[in-house]
């Protein structure tokens, strides 16, 4: 069966078509700037070069056409026919408490997506409307829901739970959510591979680590705590993101400042985390060319992201009584080498020890833990593209 995958952010469209008989990427693409003057859609045929092409595309139903378009295309598509593709996977960020896992598209879902909208208002509405895009130019085709949210819905209460008056939560769904779901559960997946092991027997900390980035603790299969919280905003330093803070913080900037409490909660989403501290930029690979430069607060920045990640990976420890691995992956986790090198610096005595040889790697899968070291430290380049394809397979075939 072949898989379009959807991921719709606010004015961007990245999208994958998948032969799922053997997991292999026919085209991927990306339209940007919808709604925007000079929005354009860059495709690629596996094999052949990169295709961009200028074209107005005044919302995501406009986008969703050029892109069944182009997997449509004599020379660069991938189908002949629209019949060919037996499913669409749609990334969405936020589903509450209502999905533990991923489900196939009906009223109901997305009624139920609706209402979680002011949850993500960033994200759900642009996944909402690329999935009623697509249901309206393919009616007859299935459609899969895959949740950033969904693989922590296994998390106790007791990590989900703010200490905050419990009406908040019963009231208005105040708790801590998680995203990145999607890729802690396939490099998890993974791991179990890599190891040999099955994934109910191991306790597992992934770092997924990107201008976005969260950690998550999975005990035997099951995430039972992650970084992120509420909001994205919580957890980790990221690129603009300042991660945990003393909450009293946004009301004290905002007195002191002079400006309301969304304009404090804007400069803790975009203008803090390294970016912040560097004064530099939220690009890992621009503060590691300062750092070469000397330059003392891009320094600085880097040991702060550092030194959260060992602290949640500490804690994870503690939590889940050892750990069996640690796996890095995302942009940073996958391609910084000294980044890995910072965080796991002088742990040896809780068993975490990389080889610096070994390390010397980007984006390829490979076991970079020292030989004798009693926590395997690996990197596993993510694949949320598949993951979202697998799961829609398995629930359109299951139907």
């Amino acid at each position: 069966m072949k898989i379009l995958v959807i991921n719709c952010g606010s004015s961007s469209l990245k999208y994958q078509v998948l032969d799922m008989t053997t997991e292999e990427v026919l085209c991927k693409g990306i339209v940007e700037r919808i709604g925007i003057e000079g929005s354009f859609i860059g495709h690629e045929k596996i094999g052949l070069e990169k295709k961009k092409t200028l074209i107005p595309m005044e919302d995501h139903k406009d986008a969703i056409a050029q892109v069944l378009k182009a997997v449509q295309d004599e020379e660069y598509g991938v189908v002949k026919s629209l019949d060919e593709i037996g499913a669409v996977g749609h990334r969405v960020v936020h589903a509450g408490e209502k999905y533990a896992d991923s489900v196939i598209i009906d009223d109901s879902v997305i009624k139920a997506l609706e209402e979680c909208t002011e949850l993500a208002p960033l994200h759900n509405p642009p996944n909402l409307a690329g999935i009623a895009a697509c249901r309206q130019l393919m009616p007859n085709t299935p459609m899969v829901g895959v949740f950033d949210t969904a693989f922590h819905q296994s998390m106790p209460p007791e990590s989900y739970i703010y200490a905050l008056p419990y009406e908040y939560y019963t009231k208005y769904g105040i708790r801590r959510y998680g995203f990145h779901g999607t890729s802690h559960k396939y490099v998890a997946e993974k791991a179990a591979e890599v190891l040999n092991v099955e994934l109910e027997d191991l306790k597992l900390i992934t770092c997924h680590l990107g201008n976005g980035a969260s950690v998550s603790a999975i005990k035997r299969g099951k995430c039972i705590d992650t970084s992120m919280g509420f909001t994205p905003l919580e957890g980790l330093v990221m690129g603009t993101r300042s991660g945990d803070i003393d909450p009293a913080i946004v009301s004290f900037i905002a007195n002191k400042e002079g400006i309301t409490h969304e304009e404090a909660n804007e400069i803790l989403n975009k203008k803090s985390g390294v970016l912040g501290i560097s004064g530099v930029s939220s690009d890992f690979r621009d503060l590691e060319t300062a750092v070469a430069d000397g330059d003392e607060r891009a320094i600085l920045a880097l040991k702060v992201f550092a030194h959260k990640v060992r602290f949640y990976i500490g804690a994870y420890m503690a939590e889940m009584n050892g750990c069996d691995a640690i796996i890095f992956t995302a942009g940073v986790g996958e391609n910084d080498i000294m980044m890995r090198e910072l965080i796991c610096h002088d742990l040896g005595n809780i068993g975490i020890k990389i080889d610096p040889l070994k390390n010397k790697v980007k984006g390829k899968l490979t076991m970079i833990s020292d030989e004798g070291a009693k926590i395997k430290v690996i990197l596993i380049p993510t694949n949320e593209e598949l993951m979202i394809a697998r799961d829609t397979l398995k629930l359109v075939k299951g139907k």
